[in-house]
């Protein structure tokens, strides 16, 4: 009887230490989200050397806006919005990948200019964004390489069209992928 005892009071026991390293882990696991940080503080700073890129652009451009035929204005002015779909990229992917995967940004909460997206999208909706913005990115790069195209079609062209096919297609399967899961989450939820 005394070993039945004893035996019952070394389970809980183990139970409890075995609770304490499962805590432990799992702690320590949800802790690694931090890591992420830097990348995100990375991102940030990149914006801002885009912008020093950005402005050393539009002042060159500004310089010569005299002498530049409304082609080539137009190249300039696409080179511009590039950039700046760029930036607004960077944004999104710091913004929800910060939300998403290493904590709220409390700041922003009750920001009155908080962007109304912020908070709302998930990995599933970040990769949209995501791919919508290289498409919008490929779309400009395409456009511009026509108005600098001669007659002819080069092999760079073609495989920036096909790039640019990639990425279009890329984007619709991702979507249609989100729109059969949410479709199977729809149909378990009313299961």
């Amino acid at each position: 009887m005394a070993t039945a005892k004893k035996a019952s009071t070394e389970a809980p026991e183990m139970k409890n230490n075995h609770n304490a390293v499962e805590s432990a882990i799992e702690h320590t696991l949800f802790s690694t989200r931090w890591l992420l940080a830097p990348f995100y503080l990375g991102l940030a700073l990149s914006l801002g050397l885009l912008l020093i890129k950005f402005g050393q652009e539009f002042w060159a451009f500004a310089q010569n806006i005299i002498s530049l035929d409304l082609h080539d204005v137009t190249l300039g002015i696409l080179g511009l919005l590039d950039m700046t779909l760029l930036g607004n990229l960077i944004l999104i992917v710091i913004f929800a990948g910060y939300e998403n995967f290493v904590s709220k940004i409390e700041t922003a909460r009750h920001a009155v200019d908080r962007p109304h997206w912020m908070g709302r999208v998930d990995y599933s909706g970040l990769k949209i964004k995501l791919i919508g913005s290289l498409v919008a990115i490929s779309v400009i790069e395409l456009l511009k390489d026509f108005m600098e195209a001669n007659t002819h079609v080069s092999d760079g062209l073609k495989w920036r069209i096909f790039i640019h096919i990639t990425f279009v297609v890329s984007g619709v399967l991702f979507a249609l992928m989100d729109w059969i899961a949410d479709k199977r989450h729809d149909v378990d939820m009313h299961a």
